[in-house]
């Protein structure tokens, strides 16, 4: 039995924090700030807390686009649009953050004889810029973004799209991938998939976390998706 395999984009396949450094830090300076690092704890805290959110079901990932501009102009005392500012962070998280390294080489193992989809929360704009920059799309049968379904995970709605769109596969024979234990483990594991989480930091699972496999490298999940 070999897996089915579900990957995550951001922390997983994508730096998300190089992509996000470099959007905060143009967006700050686009408004006048010459030392954006002062404040990014905070704007982390914010948007941390507001994805947080998301992922509870209590607000969209389009609400949280201007919202969490909103609350950090507000706190930094910051003269700024927080619609301009969103439009400027949105463009900069699309055109910033590169794959990590080896994780194309496992896509092309992957796609070439497994079934791919990915499912992700985020923004819709930026994701599909990231993933047609990237030139990663034509690895997947399906693409599955928050934004766009309007669900997150790890609710239990953007799975079953994912399974209709890859016409239900049986569930023990899918792997659901990623980095965050809140979204990604959780909702597979609630899913009744089996999870893998990829943890390269060595960081120790909670004790309501279900977690199936662990890897610390992307270069061992083509050897994990074909033992199943």
């Amino acid at each position: 039995m070999t897996y089915t395999t579900l990957p995550d984009l951001d922390h997983t396949l994508l730096d998300s924090d190089a992509s996000e450094l470099a959007a905060y830090n143009s967006t700050l300076r686009g408004c006048g700030v010459g030392a954006p690092g002062v404040h990014f704890d905070t704007y982390q805290q914010i948007n941390g807390a507001l994805w947080a959110a998301v992922e509870r079901g209590e607000i969209l990932p389009d609400d949280l686009r201007t919202q969490r501009f909103e609350l950090f102009a507000a706190q930094i005392g910051l003269d700024a649009d927080p619609e301009t500012m969103a439009d400027a962070f949105v463009h900069g998280l699309g055109n910033n953050g590169d794959l990590y390294p080896g994780a194309r080489a496992v896509l092309e193992k992957l796609a070439a004889t497994k079934t791919l989809a990915l499912i992700t929360n985020g923004l819709s704009k930026v994701q599909r810029t990231r993933i047609e920059r990237l030139g990663i799309g034509h690895y997947f049968d399906a693409i599955v973004i928050s934004a766009e379904v309007g669900f997150t995970k790890p609710g239990a709605e953007i799975f079953d799209i994912a399974f209709d769109c890859l016409g239900h596969p049986a569930k023990d024979t899918v792997l659901m991938v990623g980095d965050s234990l809140s979204s990604d483990i959780r909702g597979g594991s609630n899913y009744r998939i089996a999870t893998c989480w990829y943890n390269p930091n060595g960081k120790t699972a909670g004790p309501d976390d279900r977690v199936t496999h662990v890897i610390k490298s992307l270069a061992y999940l083509p050897i994990l998706v074909e033992c199943g």
